[in-house]
């Protein structure tokens, strides 16, 4: 790959959203990444600190329309663009272009589960043959040599996480898995919404897309690698009033003969070595709270009072290893380098 003085000169796309300014905030200090180029369609012509007055003092580009750029001046760019509108502009991209995708738009391998999930034929059939799915720590090594990664949703990063390995070493059933999980407001996006409004979610906490939610089939399909067989879920989130953050609670059926020690001791065995996945002492449980602002997944093991069951609780900032974060690991992968570089910020705390 071409590097612009010694950098990888990066674009993102949507620049104006939450995981859009959270790329910025970790590529800002990121030694190897050079942002040159910043879409934003609404506020197009604005400097970044008009939209984020947080991220300003950096020596950031103007926000500017897609149709505007120049992909000559780039090595790599980050699509975190709405989903469905995705597959279009990826499809035109020069192919000189490595691409991580914040969207849903190439994760699903399947085209009819996708066009049956997300309402429309997919748009770039050819290129869903050539993404790779972007869960870092179980798709490492197809992940380097990638030119398109899809990077996953937050909610299946949470559940498969804890549940890939014990599926792949046999340790739990591949049936009744229960994944209740909480989300932050952000995870809903920064579009204005009405469900999103101070009155709507403050104060309380809410089911959403029951037995309908679009990350249900992403979850499926790598539990289903993982087990060599399909594999269907009970998957229900909720919207709970804070910024950002997940917590998944799992409630697995043990296989025979199994408990709930030796599963966190192969989880345990697994992660021993992974830079942001660490394994909790059997009974421990993690918060969202220990994670927030890091590329850190925290995971718990609790033995259930029912006999042959077992808890399974998972903590990730959906903003940056459910997102942002995990976008720049496969960028560091897919470019060669430590695949820690600009993501060893702790978390923050309190």
């Amino acid at each position: 790959m071409a590097l612009g003085d010694n950098r990888i000169r990066i674009g993102i796309l949507g620049a104006s959203g939450y995981t859009g300014a959270e790329l910025i905030r970790i590529l800002a200090r990121h030694p190897a990444a050079d942002i040159r180029l910043l879409s934003a369609e609404r506020s197009a012509g604005k400097d970044v600190d008009a939209v984020f007055p947080h991220l300003s003092g950096l020596d950031l580009p103007k926000l500017i329309h897609i149709d505007d750029a120049d992909w000559s001046t780039l090595d790599l760019v980050f699509c975190a663009l709405p989903h469905g509108t995705t597959q279009e502009v990826v499809a035109a991209l020069p192919d000189h272009l490595k691409i991580v995708d914040l969207s849903a738009d190439f994760r699903l391998h399947d085209l009819a589960a996708y066009e049956t999930w997300y309402g429309h034929a997919h748009k770039a059939p050819d290129l869903q043959v050539e993404a790779v799915y972007g869960l870092t720590e179980v798709k490492r090594d197809t992940i380097r040599d990638a030119r398109l990664c899809a990077n996953p949703g937050c909610y299946p990063t949470a559940a498969q996480l804890p549940l890939i390995p014990l599926l792949e070493a046999g340790l739990i059933e591949a049936k009744d898995i229960i994944i209740d999980a909480k989300s932050g407001v952000s995870g809903a996006g920064r579009a204005a919404k009405e469900a999103s409004l101070f009155a709507e979610v403050s104060e309380g906490i809410h089911a959403y897309g029951v037995a309908s939610h679009r990350h249900s089939p992403e979850i499926e399909q790598g539990l289903s690698e993982a087990a060599g067989h399909p594999v269907t879920v009970t998957f229900t989130p909720h919207l709970v009033p804070m910024n950002r953050g997940i917590l998944a609670s799992i409630y697995v059926r043990l296989a025979e003969g199994e408990t709930a020690a030796e599963l966190r001791r192969v989880l345990a065995e697994r992660y021993a070595e992974e830079p942001f996945v660490s394994v909790l002492p059997l009974g421990a449980v993690p918060a969202t709270r220990h994670v927030r602002g890091s590329n850190h997944c925290l995971i718990g093991v609790v033995a259930d009072r029912v006999t042959g069951r077992a808890i399974l609780i998972s903590a990730i900032d959906n903003l940056v290893k459910g997102a942002s974060g995990q976008a720049v690991q496969n960028m560091n992968l897919m470019t060669d380098l430590p695949e820690t570089l600009g993501l060893e910020q702790p978390a923050l705390f309190p």
